[in-house]
């Protein structure tokens, strides 16, 4: 069953169309991740799919009504940077959010345990780092007991060693039947995903499982050197992507490796197996 569906959503602020002409569907029981650069509407779709931003054009459904209908008794929303209250401690927002929604848990005393949080509980959520704030966050949102859990960037500021935490803490959601969509502009986060969803600019155009995606990326080369990286330009689909003192690019459709590593002598090249990073750049930024 389809848990949570946007058809042809658009949502405009004044003359500009933030989000355009939007179709996701999100099934009963999945993890789906939504991702896609920073300002290219991804908050604003998530928020037309809570219910908190009316679409300027479209529908969206949960559980095959509309959105807002069962009083929010089936999901529930992390807005990034804009839940915790940061004049109140933690304790004080946990007291706060289990009064605001009736369907909030003791789940929280566990989440705050498991995310090395339970001993900042009385400190003012003003001086958190960002990282204790998403975690405050994400505790409030998962002790709330609904079938659909709509995350806005849960990962963003949090360090590596806490990502996996999160990403814990969300696939035992997704195995209890729980729904869940997540949006990310960081390609770690696709190893939660039972699909991805690209959205590189205003609306959502390739969704499909991450395996079947990596297949279709086209060849990554890894150049290194700058006068290797100026000849590899023009070999390669779209633009190269510089990382630190190297870059990284998919082989135009015409071109064989052997062609790239004729023009381009030395070590300076390598083909290698394309990770989620690639898979990111390749839908969002060659694709699109």
């Amino acid at each position: 069953m389809t848990a949570i569906e946007s058809r042809g959503v658009t949502k405009e602020f004044g003359a500009d169309d933030v989000v355009r002409g939007a179709d996701l569907a999100v099934e009963e029981g999945e993890a789906l991740l939504l991702m896609g650069p920073n300002g290219v509407g991804k908050t604003v779709l998530l928020s037309c799919l809570a219910g908190s931003r009316e679409p300027t054009e479209g529908a969206v459904e949960v559980f095959g009504r509309p959105v807002g209908e069962d009083g929010g008794d089936s999901l529930t929303f992390l807005l990034q940077d804009s839940m915790a209250v940061e004049t109140l401690t933690g304790r004080e927002n946990v007291d706060f959010y289990s009064r605001l929604h009736h369907r909030f848990t003791d789940r929280w005393r566990e989440y705050v345990d498991r995310l090395g949080l339970a001993e900042d509980l009385d400190k003012r959520v003003g001086n958190y780092s960002e990282g204790m704030k998403r975690k405050l966050e994400l505790a409030l949102t998962m002790s709330v007991d609904v079938p659909v859990y709509l995350l806005d960037e849960p990962t963003a500021g949090v360090d590596l060693t806490n990502i996996q935490r999160f990403h814990d803490i969300i696939l035992e959601a997704r195995d209890a039947g729980k729904t869940v969509l997540v949006s990310s502009h960081r390609p770690i986060d696709a190893n939660i995903a039972d699909r991805v969803a690209f959205m590189p600019d205003g609306t959502v155009s390739t969704v499909s499982e991450p395996d079947g995606l990596m297949e279709q990326v086209p060849p990554v080369v890894r150049v290194t050197g700058s006068e290797a990286m100026r000849t590899a330009e023009e070999y390669v689909d779209g633009q190269l992507f510089p990382v630190g003192g190297e870059a990284r690019g998919f082989l135009a459709e015409d071109v064989a490796f052997e062609e790239l590593a004729g023009a381009v002598e030395g070590e300076s090249l390598e083909r290698i197996d394309p990770t989620y990073t690639d898979l990111f750049n390749y839908y969002v930024h060659v694709q699109s």
